[in-house]
């Protein structure tokens, strides 16, 4: 396990730095294509659609228990990352565009969920600490194009596009030559239609699962919505100097540091407690924004946004562990991938809501909205009837 993890880290940092790659260049999008602002939210609504779709159809086809992860890994990284080149084509349209980014959200289906089955398949004491450092970098690779936009602040928008593909490509091929099937895998012999829902049938999946789902209301609307209030403050407190892509990068980069460290505490204090604690303070992030948007300092801003940002996501491999435990072994893939399924079909609830609001509301405001997820998260989280599998994993 020791090239193992590694390995898969690196390829799901460049793998997932498709996700947002649009979100980053969406005001040269807006601009080159004469688009509503609104475009934001459809842009990042067609990826989650795209991620919907496509981890509901390898849920129900059983896909990353049937056949070999690491391939499955392979195939949709290339395939992903065809479709984000999709946007760069002449003459696109909002359709096109459109079109692009859910395709590329559908083959990320075979990517983030399969990259924890495989760590699974590979590991199962001490998988709370693996799946830190991997959801830690997809909330990296996330981040990453924020980055690449402030270092290429002077190159045609077109390079990101490009960049994030060649990455996702040369992720696939990692995973291929130096990631095989692992140990503790028990491939699936057919198809069975209904597996996706085995797990739920276990009180612990569900309290884990409607954790998982009350963090993912909060999770992807604060990261869209990200780059949006920082402007607006910029804008409202006349602050040239400060750089809305660069303290994107670094307040959602600093989510995948708190994965890191949440994972290896859960070996310690249990991914249950840890769980809780990282969905209580979001929450409470949430009910405070309006203070910080609106008190003029900036530094401070900053500080609070990077907390919030460790803490929205420090849940994230907890849930994925808590799933992982309690799911049928030989449906540990397809379980993983229903509850991101269904965990982001939310986001697009979520997401939405913010997009109406945003013209009605005074952004300072809009984060509010997003408390009752965490809230909800919580009490599911902590009054189920049977624990979780919280073995100090």
């Amino acid at each position: 396990m020791k090239r193992i993890l590694p390995a898969i880290i690196l390829s799901q940092f460049f793998c997932t730095s498709l996700w947002f790659a649009g979100n980053s260049i969406v005001l040269d999008i807006i601009r080159e294509f004469n688009l509503d602002p609104g475009f934001l939210a459809h842009l990042t609504s067609a990826v989650q659609f795209g991620f919907i779709a496509g981890t509901f159809l390898f849920a129900v086809f059983t896909i990353s228990d049937r056949f070999s992860p690491s391939k499955v890994f392979f195939v949709c990284s290339i395939l992903a990352a065809v479709a984000n080149l999709g946007i760069l084509v002449n003459g696109s349209g909002p359709a096109a565009l459109l079109c692009s980014r859910f395709l590329t959200g559908f083959f990320l289906a075979g990517i983030y969920p399969v990259g924890m089955k495989i760590a699974s398949d590979h590991e199962q004491r001490g998988l709370g600490r693996s799946l830190g450092f991997l959801v830690g970098a997809l909330v990296l690779g996330t981040a990453f194009p924020h980055l690449l936009k402030t270092i290429a602040a002077g190159l045609p928008w077109k390079s990101i596009i490009y960049a994030t593909s060649a990455l996702a490509v040369t992720g696939g091929l990692i995973i291929l030559f130096l990631v095989p099937d692992g140990p503790y895998r028990k491939p699936a012999q057919k198809i069975k239609l209904g597996a996706f829902l085995y797990g739920f049938r276990d009180a612990g999946f569900r309290s884990a699962a409607l954790g998982y789902f009350g963090h993912m209301w909060e999770l992807y609307a604060f990261w869209a919505f990200l780059p949006v209030m920082l402007a607006a403050f910029r804008d409202n407190y006349r602050l040239a100097g400060f750089s809305v892509p660069l303290w994107s990068f670094v307040i959602i980069a600093s989510g995948g540091l708190s994965c890191m460290i949440s994972g290896v505490l859960s070996l310690r204090l249990g991914a249950k407690w840890l769980a809780a604690t990282a969905l209580s303070l979001s929450g409470m992030c949430c009910l405070v924004s309006p203070w910080l948007f609106t008190s003029g300092m900036p530094v401070a801003l900053v500080v609070f946004l990077v907390f919030w940002g460790m803490m929205v996501t420090a849940d994230s491999p907890l849930f994925s562990t808590l799933v992982a435990q309690s799911a049928p072994p030989d449906a540990r893939g397809t379980s993983l991938t229903i509850v991101n399924c269904i965990g982001f079909a939310i986001t697009i609830v979520s997401i939405q809501l913010l997009n109406i609001l945003v013209r009605n509301l005074d952004n300072e405001y809009l984060y509010l909205v997003l408390s009752p997820g965490p809230a909800a998260g919580l009490v599911a989280l902590l009054t189920v009837t049977r624990p979780a599998h919280d073995s100090k994993l």
